[in-house]
């Protein structure tokens, strides 16, 4: 086939005719927006982070003190505005999708937002038992979570649609998937997934996720191994933590290690139970809405170029676009972040307070001690105790002596990627297929198989 029937056979295949310049400017203009916004690592105070993150540090700064005092009123209303709609089903919730799906919850989730909204109101006022509210526990939670959560939450929810509807999913899909499928089981759009959070946060990379599974993108094994294998925690926390734990100087060789280590367990752990045995089925209301499988004769570029423009063809309405987006945020306000406040402190509470991980830990000192790391019956906690949060294992490690150990410590809780202040919950109150049981399976897998070769790679740094 010579150049030019290559052409004639491109412009059959895509009836290329059907597509108008405004096609093009809606697909390139917003795409590359959102590119710009969530993937392009940028050099800001100090550290690598994305648009969508400086916005969000911005807010965040410059309401600083007043925040948690308004999402502790986001999670008093939560809960009240739950409370009514199961007693009274007013009508004026009830004739709206979007509210029935914001206050119209199961019993378990009403009892689950009013422990938050309690636990709020008493971390402000420091009533009840000094545990609850501690700096450790409900603070941390409240003053030092809640606040990042809101402000990344709500520029993710309004500007994720820029990267969502205008076609860039498609292209970016059309062109990945040969690196994705073999090596990861996974359509190529999930690079994107991967991509934001690398560069800006786990939590963004599973809403975005969310959102592409219940708009039949994903199948119930694709969301599954996504968020628990590629939500990885951006270069900044990396950073945040290495430099907590007093090894700042090994920042390259610790993200090296954190590389080697998370594609390892990103081959690996889709391919064993439980992710292995999620259905290839998409979600039902919706079904299968995309197709990333390229025609004979047509390259990947070309396809995944047709695949956008038809996306932007399809938008009748950028006041319903921007309307979703709005109502992605409240939905994080009011549905997700009452949950991050009540188990989020309850499982700080555990780690902190109680010898609950210390018990677990016991199995770990045995292994510690075969990969000949230093201080075993110190460390073995914080390699466990990630599961409540992701910060945990440097508080935990960092009056462990051995530099060899923190750095494991570190490297371990960076990849482990299952925390339940945070990508757990999210994934527990999303409609992707991922239970408690999974996700405690998930992060024993990842631990078990990312720190025998981050003790490898340790003892090879600090030999």
């Amino acid at each position: 086939m010579n150049s030019q029937e290559k052409v004639d056979h491109w412009q059959e295949g895509t009836d290329a005719s059907s597509f108008t310049k405004r096609d093009y400017r809606m697909f390139i203009i917003p795409s590359v927006l959102g590119a710009l916004l969530f993937l392009v690592p940028i050099y800001y105070n100090g550290k690598v982070t994305i648009g969508v993150g400086i916005m969000a540090e911005f807010l965040q700064s410059f309401f600083e003190g007043y925040l948690y005092i308004f999402m502790t009123i986001i999670l008093t209303l939560s809960a009240l505005g739950a409370a009514y709609t199961m007693a009274a089903k007013p009508r004026w919730i009830m004739k709206s999708d979007f509210l029935q799906s914001l206050f119209l919850i199961h019993p378990f989730w009403l009892i689950i937002r009013t422990i938050g909204a309690v636990f709020a109101i008493c971390t402000i006022f420091q009533w009840g038992p000094g545990w609850l509210y501690a700096d450790i526990t409900g603070g941390t939670v409240l003053y030092s979570l809640i606040p990042v959560l809101t402000t990344w939450f709500l520029f993710a929810g309004l500007l994720m649609p820029l990267m969502l509807e205008f076609g860039l999913m498609e292209f970016v899909g059309s062109i990945f998937r040969k690196i994705m499928y073999p090596l990861f089981k996974l359509p190529g759009r999930s690079s994107i997934d991967a991509f934001a959070s690398w560069m800006g946060s786990g939590t963004v990379g599973v809403l975005i996720t969310t959102r592409q599974y219940e708009e039949g993108f994903y199948t119930k094994r694709e969301a599954a191994v996504i968020s628990t294998t590629f939500s990885v925690a951006s270069i900044a926390f990396s950073l945040v933590v290495i430099t907590f734990i007093g090894l700042e100087h090994m920042f390259v060789p610790f993200y090296a290690t954190i590389v080697v280590a998370g594609l390892a367990a990103a081959v690996m752990c889709p391919r064993i139970p439980p992710l292995s045995k999620k259905k290839d089925e998409y979600y039902e209301p919706v079904g299968q809405q995309i197709s990333e499988a390229v025609p004979e004769n047509t390259s990947d570029f070309q396809w995944g170029l047709k695949k956008a423009l038809e996306k932007v063809q399809n938008i009748t309405s950028f006041k319903q676009i921007a309307k979703q987006g709005f109502q992605n945020v409240l939905d994080i306000w009011f549905g997700l972040l009452p949950l991050v406040m009540a188990l989020g402190t309850l499982a700080l509470i555990l780690a902190e307070f109680t010898p609950v991980f210390n018990y677990l830990s016991y199995p770990v000192v045995g292994l510690l001690q075969l990969l000949q790391i230093p201080s075993p019956v110190e460390t073995a906690p914080a390699m466990l105790v990630g599961f409540a949060d992701m910060f945990l294992p440097a508080v935990v490690g960092s009056g462990i002596e051995s530099e060899l150990s923190r750095f494991v410590i570190a490297a371990v809780s960076v990849t482990q990627l299952i925390y339940m202040s945070e990508v757990g919950i999210l994934l527990i109150k999303s409609k992707i297929p991922v239970g408690m049981v999974d996700l405690i399976v998930i992060f024993l897998q990842r631990t078990l198989i990312t720190l025998p070769i981050i003790a490898i790679m340790a003892h090879l740094f600090f030999f």
